[in-house]
């Protein structure tokens, strides 16, 4: 749920993404939105840019492309929202489109992300998935990793499908 001067809840159960907002005088939950679904294009991204030395090269690559806007090889210019909330974060990729990123950090080696894969990667990823986006932890869809430990952590890019294709084109070395 997101908290503010609307509470809502975002549901799946494998059939699609609906969105309930609690309806303070009734004291229940209302649909609002049903089948939610994420564009495949964008041009938003959520990243804390001050991790940016501690990149991958493809997390480089890929952001300096969007940083160059009309300029650069995508010929268009990209905003960055970043809240520092994945819930949030994720929320308005869900109703805006967008691509959110967490990436693997050089500083933390022995950890390939931040993001815990069991209760913050695959629960966001099922929802992202099921509104038509995509997810990956840069090489293989984030649903696809097998648990080694219940606290096992990863990298998280999820979002609008297009972009989230390319990154992983780019961590595997097929885009150009």
């Amino acid at each position: 749920a997101v908290y503010g001067p609307t509470t809502v809840f975002v549901l799946t159960v494998g059939t699609g993404v609906h969105c309930f907002t609690l309806d303070r005088e009734m004291g229940s939950w209302v649909l609002t939105q049903s089948n939610m679904m994420i564009p495949v294009d964008t041009q938003e991204f959520a990243i804390n840019m001050s991790n940016m030395r501690h990149w991958e090269s493809p997390v480089k690559r890929y952001i300096d492309e969007l940083l160059a806007g009309t300029e650069g090889p995508r010929g268009k210019d990209f905003n960055m929202r970043w809240v520092a909330s994945m819930v949030a974060d994720v929320h308005r990729i869900l109703t805006r489109g967008g691509v959110f990123l967490y990436p693997r950090d050089a500083r933390t080696p022995d950890k390939p992300g931040k993001l815990r894969l069991m209760y913050e990667a695959n629960p966001m990823s099922f929802i992202v998935e099921q509104a038509g986006g995509a997810a990956t932890n840069g090489t293989q869809r984030i649903l696809k990793v097998q648990p080694g430990q219940l606290h096992e952590r990863v990298s998280v890019i999820l979002g609008s499908k297009n972009e989230v294709d390319l990154i992983t084109q780019y961590h595997l070395g097929q885009a150009g």
